[in-house]
């Protein structure tokens, strides 16, 4: 009976740990870049309500050093929950009004809801992604401004999902973990599309590589495991043909909420 009990609470410790992530991957008017600087100032502040008030894990902003194209994006906003339902749900214009009075008490209403509408009219969302965390290091990198990060954008060979995910998993983490050991890099994750998705889907896979600077950025772009034995190379390669790398995003951390 302890151990049936022990199994079910395991289960849902391991549940309640589930993170989920939201990218919204954001493009500005270059003659709209300056104002939206500041407008991203204020949402740091009205997001780090939302997390006093539960509805987020956190938040972070991010500005892209490269991607898919130049103009199409220029920042990545990404939101963390410990839920599927608040994932979706999100943090509805209202309740950030809400929490935008409270962190500007001075604004009235009025002054507050123009402020949200001018900047919407700046921005689109060209992309967004839900996302649900499969696997991570075990590390204690620290978010704070100036870090890098890569955002890897991978889909799955058909009829090869199950074994794409188990590579990196068994395979690939293991390597990140050994990174980090030596110094190369600071945190790595692993994720999948959290709704479904047809076989057209532009990704069906995100990972995660963070970096403290870009100095350990190049470095681990450098590195070669010279102790790599001939069967774990085969195994990376079997990992390598069962996905396609889509698109590499670099980007610098600029906001960060915990």
């Amino acid at each position: 009976m302890l151990l049936v009990f022990g199994m079910l609470w395991a289960g849902v410790l391991q549940a309640q740990q589930t993170q989920y992530m939201v990218f919204d991957f954001i493009k500005v008017e270059k003659d709209q870049l300056f104002d939206y600087i500041e407008f991203k100032d204020l949402l740091e502040k009205v997001y780090r309500q939302a997390l006093n008030d539960k509805q987020i894990n956190g938040w972070d902003f991010w500005s892209l050093q490269n991607g898919a194209d130049g103009g199409d994006f220029q920042y990545i906003m990404v939101t963390y929950y410990n839920d599927p339902v608040k994932m979706m749900n999100g943090v509805d214009e209202e309740a950030m009004i809400q929490y935008t009075k409270i962190a500007y008490p001075h604004l009235s209403d009025s002054q507050v809801r123009e402020l949200f509408k001018q900047s919407l009219a700046m921005r689109e969302l060209p992309m967004r992604l839900y996302m649900k965390v499969l696997a991570a290091t075990e590390d204690n990198f620290q978010f704070k401004p100036g870090v890098l990060a890569s955002f890897d954008l991978m889909k799955a060979v058909e009829g090869m999902y199950s074994d794409y995910e188990k590579s990196e998993i068994e395979v690939f983490k293991p390597i990140h973990q050994s990174r980090i050991e030596h110094g190369l890099m600071g945190h790595w994750s692993f994720l999948r599309a959290a709704l479904p998705q047809g076989s057209e889907a532009g990704s069906t896979h995100l990972t995660v590589n963070l970096y403290k600077d870009y100095m350990q950025f190049f470095n681990a772009q450098a590195y070669e495991d010279m102790n790599q034995t001939a069967e774990q190379r085969a195994a990376v390669n079997a990992g390598l043909n069962s996905r396609d790398q889509k698109w590499i995003y670099l980007a610098t951390l600029e906001n960060v909420v915990r």
